[in-house]
């Protein structure tokens, strides 16, 4: 079987190839399938934005094909929540992935409710457009300096401490990160729902 992934985001890849490996499942990229734009993420919902963006690769597509997006908000408790869905533009949005980091322990700065979390939807839509959603979250708190590397795009990692954990989300080794992490737990019931497709087609 073959998926389509609506990203072009090379970490990103990584992560979700890592939570597929092992199932007779290929992981595309949009560039894979000459996918070329991309969906505007105005909706008001991790569900809505996530949609959006499986609707706009399975619409241009030359052949029927699965294929699946993700959208993940970071709700910080001490600010009620934000950034929210607005997380990838939280502190505007031509910040490089070190000034949104930077941004971010800058609003934190003496702020003792450091709870957070993760909450990540990935829309499916089947060959034919039926649509499937599965939903992750993982919790933490906020660091008060970076540890570990800071990914291109994904801002929040290094300062993000998981429940349970005495190393940031991105001290994890990627195995270990798909394991706990919010996008890790919403790709894998889509990985179990596609496995149960293909093994009774």
């Amino acid at each position: 079987m073959k998926v389509v992934l609506a990203t072009r985001n090379k970490n990103k890849m990584d992560q979700i190839r890592a939570v597929f490996a092992g199932a007779a499942i290929e992981i595309l990229s949009l560039d894979d399938v000459s996918v070329s734009g991309a969906a505007v993420e105005d909706g008001s919902s991790l569900e809505e934005n996530a949609t959006k963006k499986v609707r706009y690769a399975h619409e241009r597509l030359t052949q029927p094909m699965w294929v699946m997006a993700d959208d993940t908000g970071f709700f910080i408790d001490a600010f009620g929540g934000e950034p929210g869905i607005q997380a990838a533009y939280w502190g505007g949005e031509h910040l490089s992935a070190e000034e949104r980091m930077r941004y971010a322990l800058e609003r934190m700065h003496g702020v003792t409710d450091r709870r957070a979390t993760f909450r990540t939807c990935v829309a499916l839509v089947s060959p034919e457009g039926e649509l499937t959603y599965f939903l992750g979250e993982l919790k933490g708190t906020l660091l008060e300096e970076p540890r570990g590397t800071l990914l291109p795009s994904l801002p929040f990692g290094v300062i993000f401490l998981p429940e349970g954990e005495s190393r940031s989300l991105d001290e994890l080794r990627v195995e270990e990160e798909s394991v706990i992490s919010h996008r890790g737990k919403a790709f894998r019931q889509a990985r179990a729902f596609l496995e149960k497709r293909a093994n009774t087609a």
